[in-house]
């Protein structure tokens, strides 16, 4: 989950204006990162799953959870093609409420599933 939301939010913040000297274009090794974090806690989150799926199936936090992480990874795919687009400069204000929304949903998403450790089972 490090390597995933760490990853993403440091694209985030430069696309927020933090390391404006640094190029976007520096930034383009977040991607493969991001996809190996996420298939790691895709692989790992089913098998969790799997474990107390009757509980946590019923769960509002886990509801919330899986919402906000395809709101995330969902992000991901406009900010990538706009990253790879090798465009510098100003970031669009469509980029920046895209990464205003990927920092929120995998915040709300590492919450919710801490607070799913600890409300559901």
């Amino acid at each position: 989950m490090a390597v995933l939301v760490g990853a993403s939010w440091m694209l985030d913040l430069r696309l927020l204006g933090v390391n404006r000297q640094i190029p976007l274009s520096s930034y383009r090794w977040v991607f493969p990162a991001i996809a190996i974090g996420l298939v790691v806690n895709v692989v790992t989150g089913v098998l969790l799953f799997i474990k107390a799926a009757t509980t946590m199936g019923t769960a509002v936090p886990f509801f919330i959870k899986m919402s906000l992480v395809v709101a995330g990874a969902a992000t991901l795919m406009p900010l990538r093609k706009y990253v790879l687009s090798g465009a510098e400069g100003e970031v669009p204000s469509n980029a920046r409420t895209l990464a205003i929304v990927s920092v929120l949903a995998w915040t709300g998403a590492v919450t919710a599933g801490r607070l799913l450790a600890y409300v559901v089972l």
